[in-house]
This record gives structure tokens, sequence and C-alpha cells, in this order.
């Protein structure tokens, strides 16, 4: 006799930080004034540029599917983005337009997890990544990474951790919730690795664009045989437009648009329309002012929450998030998160979303809010703390 839901429902969790946020809203809808750090969303509005580009399309009424690949010029434009950006020849047949990165993390995900396999996975990591392995019967591992190693996986990690059953390794740099990134020697050592293992190796950068100290290279420079998750949420400011993009390695093209015609059919006409915008001149010519109006915001935030006692090691370095101690102010930060919103108004993010490796001890902040904003914040907690 089957039972229901599917057994793989035990094992994945819930996404505590809507949950969190669903609080935030019900307080608002009440009438408090509610600071949001909690979501990875930039407050930014899309830019004109890709709104008119969407309206222009909407006018047409002409909103059908598009090819489950996604439209023809859209890859060619996110071709010659990498073209532009990195320096490097990407063709346009490796890429996938998917619905948001999420989509091209399931793809990825249906495409090469098969039962038992195993998955390594950074801890403290975006939460959704090991639900995206479980879903396709996957085993997702924990790889613990600390403060001392920047909070990223290193090639030693990989070595300890790869057995007969692991199929793979997800890495991400800029990495949720830490803001940290990968050298570029570790990131080809590791790829190197997984190659050697007969390994697939996934590396989100969904946060590209959104690096402070330096320029960062696209792991697509250390191999063509790696997937590249990318999303049009985070730099370019389009996350409720829901589009994404995966670059496949040439052998599994066929493989993934079979599973985006089944899974998705195709991505938002709309969006894609709109995302045709993203990389013209004047659209980047906001974005890189938003970004640096982001660094302003980190160069604020890290000293102030230094400055209450919350320990902040390493210094991030992109997205937009710092990853804090909290050990000196709770030993509980999951409490700490509901009561600081409860009591002051602040929304921010409990470790207990990421991971295993000592959430009780870590809180994120997303500095998705003007510095006007971050300043009320920090001198609410401020208050809080006593």
């Amino acid at each position: 006799m089957p039972t229901f839901p599917a057994s793989r429902l035990a094992d994945i969790a819930p996404f505590h930080v809507m949950e969190l946020m669903a609080r935030a809203k019900t307080l608002e809808a009440e009438g408090r004034d509610i600071i949001h750090m909690e979501v990875g969303e930039p407050d930014f509005p899309t830019p004109e540029p890709i709104i008119a580009a969407a309206q222009a399309q909407l006018a047409t009424g002409r909103v059908y599917y598009t090819a489950a690949l996604g439209l023809p010029e859209l890859r060619r434009a996110i071709a010659a983005f990498y073209a532009t950006r990195y320096g490097i020849s990407v063709p346009a047949s490796r890429i996938v337009v998917t619905a948001g990165a999420s989509g091209a993390l399931l793809l990825a995900m249906a495409c090469l997890s098969e039962p038992a396999s195993e998955w390594l996975l950074a801890d403290p990591g975006y939460p959704c990544n090991r639900n995206f392995v479980r879903s396709f019967e996957g085993v997702p591992v924990a790889v613990p990474v600390h403060a001392e190693n920047n909070f990223q996986p290193t090639l030693a990690d990989l070595e300890r951790y790869w057995n007969e059953h692991t199929a793979g390794a997800l890495l991400a740099s800029p990495a949720n919730p830490t803001g940290t990134l990968l050298d570029d020697a570790s990131l080809a050592a590791m790829a190197e690795f997984v190659r050697q293992q007969g390994g697939q190796l996934i590396v989100d950068e969904i946060y590209h664009g959104l690096t402070y100290e330096r320029e960062v290279p696209t792991a697509l420079q250390f191999g063509d045989d790696i997937f590249v998750v990318q999303s049009f949420s985070k730099y370019f400011n389009m996350t409720g437009w829901r589009l994404g993009w995966l670059v496949v390695p040439e052998r599994f093209s066929r493989d993934i648009e079979k599973l985006a015609q089944n899974l998705f059919i195709s991505p938002s006409t709309p969006a894609q329309h709109a995302a045709l915008a993203a990389f013209e001149p004047a659209t980047i010519s906001i974005l890189e002012a938003r970004r640096n109006e982001f660094r302003r915001r980190r160069d604020f935030l890290a000293p102030a929450l230094a400055d209450l006692g919350f320990r902040l090691a390493p210094k991030p370095e992109g997205a937009f998030y710092i990853y804090a101690n909290c050990a000196e102010l709770t030993d509980n930060s999951d409490r700490f998160a509901r009561e600081l919103l409860e009591s002051a108004g602040v929304a921010i993010t409990p470790g207990l979303d990421f991971g295993s490796n000592a959430p009780e001890k870590h809180l994120r902040f997303a500095y998705t809010a003007g510095v006007e904003r971050l300043t009320e914040a920090v001198d609410r907690i401020r208050r809080f703390i006593g």
C-alpha cells in the first residue's frame, strides 16, 4: 500500500526565511514599521530600459510560447555578454534560458542526479540546493566551511568527502549567505579534481556582477565541461520576472532540451523580451551605479555590526550579504532573529536556513535597504541588545 506524500518530502525542509518574511509582512499590515534585511532581493526597481522592452512586446499582443531553450536572440545576447564581460567565447547553443536560476538548478539536477548519488554542497550554503538534490533522489552531503577558509570549500575538502557514491559538487561564488568568493586557483584546482574523478561540477554564479574589490572570472574559463547557473534576478534587478540561464556542456544540450520541454514548456515570453534590454549600455550603466551603492551600504553596515559585538570574518566581497557570528550576543540565533523582529521591527535571517554548521551562532544581514534605513536598523539593534 503506497503512502503519501512521497517519502522524500520528509527530507525537504521549509524555507524558513520566507516564513519569517511572512510574519514581517503581517506586522507591517498591522501598522508596524519593519526594516527588511531578511530576503535576498535588491530593493531597486527593474531598470527602465528593461521595463520599456517588456511593454513594447506586450503591446503587440503576441505573448506565445517560445522555444523550450529560450528566444534565440536572447541566447545570442547572453553569449555576447560572456564575450564582452569575460572575454570568452560561449556558443549560444550551450545557453539555456530558464525560469529563474531555480529552474536552471532543477534542470541540472534532473539531468545529473541518480537515486542515492551524492552531491557535495557547502555548509553554510543556499538552502534550496540540498532540496533540489533530494527532489531528484540524490543525497546532499554537507561540507562544513569555515571563516579561516573564506567560508568556501577547498580542494582538501573535496578530496576528503569524495567517495565511490559521489556524483559531483555544487560551488557558489559569490556565495549565499556569506558573500565570499573562491579564488581563481582554488576554483581551477577543484574543477580539475572533479574532472579527474569522472564527476560533474556545477557552479552557481547568480551574484556575478555584484563584487566589490575585484572582478571575478566565470568558471567557464576553467573548462567547457562545467554547468554554470546564472540569473537575471540579482545584478539585473529582475527578481519577480523569474528568468535565469544555464550554460550546459555540449554533450548534455539535447538532454536538457528534452527536460525543459517537459518540465517548463518555455520560460516567460514577456520576461525574455524584457531581458533583451538587460545588456544594453544604458542598462549596464544603471546597474553599475547600483553596484557602487551596494558597496557603500556594505562599507557602512559591516563596521557598524562589528561595533555592536558581531564578529565578521572574512569580509564579504560580493552579493549583498553579511554573515555575522552572534555568539557573543546570543546562544540561539533563531530566537534572537524572531525577538528582534517582534521587539524592534528589524527582519534578519537566522543561520538555521543555511545548514547544520553552527547555525545557532550566525545571522545573515542583507544590505538591501538604503544607508538611512540601515542606520535606523543599527540603532534599533543597539537598543534591543541593551
